[in-house]
């Protein structure tokens, strides 16, 4: 997203640690408590302008939806391999604030139990200003060519639609 022209913040929610599986990172953050990973995204984004594109990769959606919908003047959202109910953070989302979620059909960590594919169907067709955007696989994290699950077909197709969003919403089209 820099190398599009946009600014891009990346708050540590983890306090340095980093994990080589995902099931070590959700274990983490099951340990130190969601709420946890949520009061740091807030705390991070207290001295940044309130206008913002607030954006979240699987965890990191926590906060980023919480402040997308909490935080007065949120420009827009982007959630990506997992999605949140509205009702987690007030029940309601901000008029006019877009959103796109982009998630593989078949990620298993989307399927139930988790159940975050349908979380994310529900939002798309509830929020007016909300696209859903399935690609085709069953990788989690399928965006980061550091990991496994990496598809670069997916992953390119994800990066322009992101980078369209963020354009429109500095540059809004005339409706």
């Amino acid at each position: 997203m820099r190398a599009a022209g946009h600014v891009v913040h990346t708050p540590d929610l983890y306090e340095g640690k980093t994990f080589t599986e995902l099931a070590d990172g959700v274990a983490n953050a099951r340990q130190v408590g969601f709420g946890t990973i949520i009061e740091r995204g807030r705390l991070a984004a207290e001295s940044l302008p309130n206008e913002m594109v607030y954006a979240g990769f699987s965890l990191g959606v926590l906060p980023a939806q919480m402040l997308a919908q909490t935080r007065r003047g949120a420009k827009g959202a982007l959630l990506f391999h997992s999605a949140i109910p509205i009702s987690e953070f007030g029940g309601r989302w901000p008029h006019g604030v877009p959103l796109q979620i982009h998630m593989m059909d078949a990620d298993p960590e989307a399927l139930p139990p988790n159940e975050d594919l349908e979380v994310a169907r529900q939002l798309a067709t509830t929020i007016d200003r909300a696209e859903l955007f399935l690609y085709s696989g069953d990788g989690h994290l399928f965006a980061d060519p550091s990991l496994p699950d990496y598809d670069e077909k997916a992953a390119a197709l994800l990066k322009q639609r992101v980078v369209s969003f963020l354009d429109n919403i500095e540059s809004p089209r005339p409706a």
